[in-house]
Order: structure tokens, then sequence, then C-alpha cells
């Protein structure tokens, strides 16, 4: 049985640039607009317990809150130290208004 897809939030709550924290499941995760696109990652930095959506977004890569490591959105690869573990990123749909994930825990 494939992952169903789950409506976590409405377009217009992504803001271009920034952040937005949302439960999916029993999940936390970020969701980020980068030129029009949205992404999903988990929201918990790898390397310590700070949450992405209070992070910085500059491009394609979000800052870490704590220690400022760096990771791109679009493939969840931890791209600055100290981050060296990648997050964990989830496929995204955006239609009729709707923001929706698949593949959440439920």
């Amino acid at each position: 049985m494939s992952p169903e897809w789950i409506s976590v939030a409405k377009s217009a709550q992504v803001p271009e640039g920034g952040t937005l924290q949302v439960s999916c499941g029993k999940e936390i995760l970020c969701l980020f607009r980068i030129r029009g696109q949205v992404y999903a990652t988990q929201d918990t930095c790898t390397h310590g317990a700070a949450s992405l959506s209070e992070g910085y977004v500059e491009g394609e890569e979000i800052e870490c809150p704590f220690h400022q490591g760096l990771f791109h959105i679009p493939t969840g690869k931890a791209v600055g130290k100290p981050c060296i573990v990648d997050l964990r990123i989830f496929e995204v749909k955006e239609a009729d208004d709707e923001v929706s994930i698949k593949g959440c825990e439920s």
C-alpha cells in the first residue's frame, strides 16, 4: 500500500524565501518556498535539537539557528559544518491552494 497524500497547509501560508512548520501525521516538518516551488524536510536539525523553521533561508540553503550548520533544501544534503547528516526530505504536491505531503509517518 503506497503512502497517501496529507494536506498540511494552504499555499499562501508558505512564504517565498521563508519557512513554515507543519505537522504531517506524527512528524513535524518544515516547508520552504524557493522561486515558487515548495519543498519539505524534517524540521529538526540532524546536529542538534533545533527547529529549522526558526532558521535562515539564503538561496537554496537553510542555516540552523543553533550552530549555523547548512543544508541544501531541495536535496536535504548537509553542506555546512557542524552538520554532516542529511535531512529527510518529503514529496510535495501543490494543487487547489493546498500543500500536501506524501510519506509521513501516521
